[in-house]
Order: structure tokens, then sequence, then C-alpha cells
């Protein structure tokens, strides 16, 4: 027969969504029903926050399993303290409310994936003598505070890409991008115009993308798992002609944080706006994004960007949000080579 029933522990949270961050305060109570008078040896609650990797390469008798383990704190309270001799309790309901202070500095937020997770949790004991120890624990829900400084950095971004195409296919092709932020949160929609101009022979089609990067490190080894989010292609653009065609990516409603600063896990976002070029390599510009919690939503400074520098035309913006697609009519008139011109591309634009 168990001597100890209903074996609780409840957490205290401020934040609307329950989480904790860097240099909070746990607040939380331990209870716990006694069915006779016993002798409690030592009653504690502890907080601690772990991330781990692993995964298996090779076939058959050729695997290898790579782990990894990172500890970012633990701390630790002594509700009943273990003197050796013990504290009698009688029967009946025991109460214990507790504080456990966070520790300072930067820590991922909790995390989980195909092969690591960051976890965050809280645990309480009580041992007897001569018997198990009890324990019941509750996931910490943990938001890096790290995420704020995103937001004060929040800013448009442009890029510039050209290519020659050779061999049979005679003349250039040239493409300025533009988003309208760098940092956005799950659910918001994202403004991308790009101005494409194809002085070449060929045909050629615009198509955008977001991708997730997510990468598992051991000390010998490391894993990335490339996830599409978003894939949307435009219409042709035929040989001498200029458009400008824009789109409204929403950003998926369950995207994950991006994870930044942890060293055995890391989730990194891309939107990739290309060209789609027949028998060519395809041209592309690579914007990084910062996928950060719902919470810091409310906290957005500034005024609203633009999607595109003043003096834009002939643009075709996309009018169905949750299914974006580009949509450019092409401009009948030719263009001659090298007819194009763009702004100077933002010094942290990002072009591959």
């Amino acid at each position: 027969m168990s001597l100890i029933k209903d074996f609780h522990l409840t957490l205290e949270t401020t934040n609307e969504d329950g989480s904790y961050s860097e240099g909070d305060t746990i607040v939380g109570t331990v209870s716990f029903r006694l069915t006779t008078n016993v002798r409690v040896k030592s009653l504690t609650v502890k907080a601690k926050g772990d991330a781990k990797t692993k995964w298996t390469e090779g076939v058959g008798k050729f695997k290898m399993t790579f782990t990894s383990k990172k500890r970012y704190f633990k701390v630790k309270e002594h509700l009943l303290e273990d003197n050796g001799k013990g504290t009698s309790l009688s029967k009946g309901v025991h109460t214990f409310r507790f504080r456990l202070k966070l520790p300072e500095g930067s820590m991922p937020s909790s995390f989980k994936g195909v092969d690591g997770k960051i976890v965050y949790m809280c645990e309480a004991k009580i041992s007897l003598s001569w018997r198990w120890p009890s324990k019941v624990k509750k996931k910490i829900n943990f938001i890096s505070k790290t995420f704020q400084q995103f937001w004060e950095g929040m800013r448009p971004q442009s890029g510039t890409v050209s290519k020659n195409i050779g061999g049979l296919s005679q003349g250039w092709v040239q493409m300025s991008a533009t988003i309208d932020r760098n940092v956005c949160t799950p659910g918001e929609t994202l403004s991308i115009v790009a101005k494409i101009c194809n002085s070449s022979s060929k045909n050629t089609r615009p198509k955008i993308k977001l991708e997730q990067k997510t990468v598992y490190r051991s000390k010998y080894n490391s894993e990335k798992l490339l996830k599409n989010l978003f894939k949307e292609a435009g219409r042709t653009i035929s040989p001498n002609s200029e458009q400008t065609v824009s789109c409204q990516l929403k950003i998926p409603d369950d995207a994950i944080s991006t994870i930044h600063n942890c060293e055995i896990i890391s989730v990194e976002y891309y939107v990739k706006v290309s060209l789609d070029i027949s028998f060519a390599f395809d041209p592309e510009v690579v914007f990084p994004l910062i996928i950060v919690p719902s919470r810091f939503a409310a906290i957005q400074p500034g005024e609203p960007v633009g999607p595109y520098p003043p003096g834009t035309t002939e643009t075709t913006s996309c009018s169905d949000v949750s299914s974006p697609v580009l949509d450019a009519e092409l401009d009948p008139r030719p263009k001659e080579p090298g007819a194009c011109h763009y702004p100077s591309p933002d010094p942290t634009q990002h072009i591959i």
C-alpha cells in the first residue's frame, strides 16, 4: 500500500502563455496526502534545462550513433532537509510552497525536433526510509529573452543578382528583390517584391521559397535537415521583357522559433527568391529570416515599412493571402538588352 497519495506539483506564472525566461522566479507548490503518520527523509524541488541530440547514420552492421548533451542550469531547494533523522509528518494533506530563481544569461527556448530537444523541467521528489522515492515532474515552457534584440534590429532587406546566359542563348537576366522585414512571428505576413528584367533569348519564371534549416551537432559530426514551408512559382516572363511581381507570404501558424544560441541545435529560416531558367544555373537572392515567439509581437518598434522603394510601377499584388501566388502580367513593350535599372542594394543583402 502506498503511503503517499495525490502527489502534485503546481507552477505559477505571470505570463499569459505560462512561459518563463532567463532571470525569472518559478513560484509553486508541492502537495501530497499521507495515508498514515510517517517520517520523511527529504523533500526537494529542482529545475533544470538540458539540450540533447541523438541520431544514427549508416546501414546494417555499419551504423554509428552520435549523441551530445548540454546542461544550461540546475537549481534546487530543500523543502524538508535530509538531516539523517528525517521529519515526522502526520496523516493527511501537506502543502509546501517554493521559489526557484532561474539564472541570467542567454539560454535557448524550449524545442522538440526529430533528432534533438531542448527541455526545461521542474521536479519534486519525496524520500522515505527504506522505500523508493516518489517523483512528480512538469515541463517548463521556456522562451529566451534574447529574441528582444531582434525586434530592435528589424528592418527591410534588398538584394540584386544578375546572370549572363551563355551558349546558344544570349543576353542577361537581372533581378532586384526586397523583403519588408527580417523578423516576424508565426501567422504574420511578409511582403516580397521582385523586379525582373529578362534581356536574354530564354523564358524565365520567378520563384519564392521559405526554407527551414535545422542542424543537430555532436562532438564528431553534424546532421542538417531542410524543410520547405512554402514554395510558389510565378508566370513565365518572355525574352526581352521587364516585370515587377509581388507576393504576400504568410508564416505558418505552427512555425517554431529560430534557435540561435544553442551549441548543439540550431533552427534557421531563409526566404529565397530565384529565377527558373531552363538549362542554366538559377540566380537566387537569399534573405535570412528570424521567427520569434508570438509574445514579442506586441513590442514591434517603428512604423510600418513599405514593400518596395518609392517609384516602382506595374506591380501586381496577391489578393489571396492564405494561398499566395506570384501573378504578373507581361509588359508587351520590348526592352533593349541592358535597359533595366535598379536601386543600389542594401549593404545587408545576401546574394547566392
